[in-house]
């Protein structure tokens, strides 16, 4: 017996084993048959779908959705910057009214201070050397603040700033203060308290 009839004897075991294998190798799975067998003789598979799939938007719809797109951005745009300039003004706003606050604040406390100022000016006139250095002191710190003295003395009358208590007859000229009774102050540009005064003309 040849070496070849010896592989291809049937009655040999190891020859039933190849041919078991072989069988198994050819002979279709099961779910190849059933895949194949959802389509008849004479199906065919539609590859138009498949070109709707892979076939992109077209140039006119491209051009709108850029268009809505550069528009909608303008309108983002248009909306910060009414934004931001709100917020600016706010803050300007919100600024001034704290410094309006600020100056209210500080102007009643000047204010409070006036009377000191003038049981000062008042003791400086019975005993100068003692008060003097004192009430300069006071008034220069003060005028750092914003507070300032009236110096009208021999000045024209103007009704602004000062208050006339007393009048002396004169040669009928242009009224002017005599004397000041009561120091004037003025706080930040603004009269705080018109000066007591005796005019004359």
């Amino acid at each position: 017996m040849s070496a070849d009839d010896d592989i291809l004897d049937p009655n040999d075991e190891r020859g039933s084993e190849v041919e078991d294998f072989t069988s198994e190798t050819t002979r279709p799975s099961a779910a190849a048959s059933a895949m194949t067998s959802d389509f008849g003789a004479g199906d065919s598979i539609d590859l138009t779908d498949l070109d709707d799939l892979t076939e992109g938007p077209s140039d006119d719809a491209l051009a709108v959705d850029v268009e809505a797109m550069l528009n909608e951005l303008e309108r983002f745009k248009d909306l910060a910057m009414r934004t931001q300039a709100d917020f600016e003004n706010f803050r300007k706003r919100a600024a001034a009214q704290i410094a309006d606050e600020v100056d209210r604040a500080t102007g009643r406390m000047a204010e409070a201070f006036l009377p000191v100022i003038d049981a000062a000016e008042a003791a400086f006139v019975r005993t100068p050397d003692e008060v003097g250095p004192l009430l300069n002191l006071l008034l220069v710190e003060l005028k750092k603040l914003g507070l300032e003295g009236l110096d009208i003395a021999g000045q024209p009358f103007d009704p602004e700033i000062a208050e006339a208590v007393a009048h002396e007859p004169g040669s009928g000229g242009e009224v002017i203060v005599a004397e000041v009774l009561r120091s004037g102050f003025r706080w930040k540009g603004r009269t705080l308290r018109p000066a007591m005064v005796r005019t004359k003309d």
